[in-house]
């Protein structure tokens, strides 16, 4: 399929544009302005490798919409409906005209983002970093300091406990027999939840001695259904229905023989890969999630790297991954960077790497700039508050690493905004003065 093309020229007898109904000065329309969508048009076409069928969706529709989204953070669903009540949020993704329907599915970002990958998230932080060069927020030379950081984007998940996990497991495993026609010989329908709320209970009573007879008891039943489902497997007619309940079957045992003190343990049975991360801190000591590493520039915080880390690695590890990246996006090769006292050991050379708290080799501005690291910290709190940093929904290390880098490409569309209110209130103020300063009441007497 060909993604459609809008026509530009011509006009509609029965209805307005709408650069005659909004108003050209709101920042948004300015920002449309800053934004190179002619790369998206031409560097997004060839994933519509065929030229037959129903042309596909505009590519700057698409690229619009995923700015919006993580600039407000707003869900997939959200960002479609209030696509279709802002006329600014029309302009912004192309439309000409004020249209009265959704312009796409909700679930038609979820493929976008499966079709453009890692690579094509990676043009949209790009893009926001020219914007922000061209609206004058940030210049080429600021690229060449960098401050680096981790932090964690917690996985959309529950809280994982034991008895969760064992419960869940027996619940999929009856639901996947069930579909496959399979008859168990105990499904523990009834037994199992009311036995995990019990545990539940005995836990906040601090009856440990019944919470783990409970546990047992629970892990049994999630044990006796997989090994009755196991020995069925071979009267599923489905080759891939076979292999989908394989998989969830050796899921399910790993849960069972994981041990409290195990590395690499299971945490969400819908998501194999996450991490428990212990980032020190006092309010909450443990995260389920993936380390994601943020580079900004020393002087305006803006966002120039963001990646995910699956795996849980030492942050010194890290460090060439991410300058790789801010080489790559934008074109320049970071001469400093600051990081805290987590990148000791980093074995980096082509960059002059400085750790917070170094003293040898420390001028008066380098002492001055080391200083200034502290202040990724408050860059990821925004990320996480009035972004989406906080908790990712998409599915995977692949979700992980498209979310991360989408969530640096709102926080980067905040910032120009916040820029272009001040720019456009300081010319505001300018003509207004020069207005009353030409007023007839200022005017000389004759």
């Amino acid at each position: 399929m060909k993604a459609k093309s809008r026509d530009t020229d011509q006009d509609d007898l029965f209805q307005p544009r709408l650069v005659d109904i909004i108003d050209m000065k709101h920042v948004l329309v300015r920002l449309e302005l800053l934004i190179d969508w002619e790369f998206f048009e031409q560097e997004w076409a060839g994933f519509f490798p065929s030229h037959t069928g129903r042309p596909a969706t505009s590519p700057r529709l698409v690229a619009g919409l995923l700015y919006l989204q993580h600039a407000y953070a707003l869900s997939d669903e959200a960002v479609v409906s209030r696509w279709v009540e802002n006329p600014y949020y029309q302009h912004f993704c192309g439309e000409m005209f004020f249209q009265h329907r959704k312009p796409v599915d909700s679930s038609s970002l979820t493929n976008w983002r499966k079709r453009i990958g890692e690579e094509g998230v990676e043009w949209l932080l790009t893009k926001t970093i020219e914007a922000g060069m061209a609206a004058g927020l940030v210049d080429r030379r600021s690229t060449e300091q960098v401050i680096v950081d981790t932090t964690v984007m917690e996985k959309n998940i529950a809280h994982p406990t034991d008895a969760r996990l064992y419960e869940r497991a027996r619940e999929r495993l009856v639901k996947l027999a069930q579909e496959a026609g399979l008859e168990l010989r105990q499904s523990y329908a009834r037994l199992g939840p009311r036995l995990a709320a019990q545990i539940g209970r005995y836990a906040h009573a601090r009856q440990f001695k019944r919470m783990r007879k409970g546990l047992r008891r629970l892990k049994g039943y999630a044990g006796r259904v997989m090994r009755d489902v196991r020995r069925k497997l071979d009267s599923i007619d489905s080759d891939d229905f076979r292999e989908q309940i394989t998989a969830e079957i050796s899921l399910v045992a790993r849960l069972l023989k994981q041990k409290p003190k195990d590395k690499g343990k299971l945490y969400a049975l819908h998501e194999p890969d996450v991490d428990c991360i212990s980032k020190g801190k006092a309010r909450k000591r443990y995260e389920f999630g993936c380390k994601v590493s943020i580079a900004t520039t020393l002087k305006e915080g803006f966002v120039v790297g963001a990646r995910s880390m699956p795996g849980n690695p030492y942050d010194g590890h890290t460090l060439a991954d991410a300058l790789e990246q801010t080489e790559i996006l934008t074109g320049t090769r970071a001469r400093r960077a600051f990081v805290d006292r987590g990148y000791r050991g980093h074995g980096v050379e082509r960059t002059d790497v400085f750790v917070s708290g170094q003293k040898r080799g420390m001028t008066p501005a380098l002492r001055k700039a080391l200083r200034r690291r502290s202040a990724i910290e408050p860059t990821i709190g925004h990320m996480k508050t009035d972004g989406r940093l906080a908790r990712c929904p998409l599915k995977g290390t692949i979700g992980d690493a498209l979310f991360a880098v989408l969530c640096g490409c709102g926080h980067n569309i905040r910032l120009i905004l916040a820029h272009l209110r001040v720019l456009i209130a300081e010319i505001l103020r300018m003509i207004l003065g020069a207005v009353s300063a030409q007023s007839p009441k200022n005017a000389p007497q004759t």
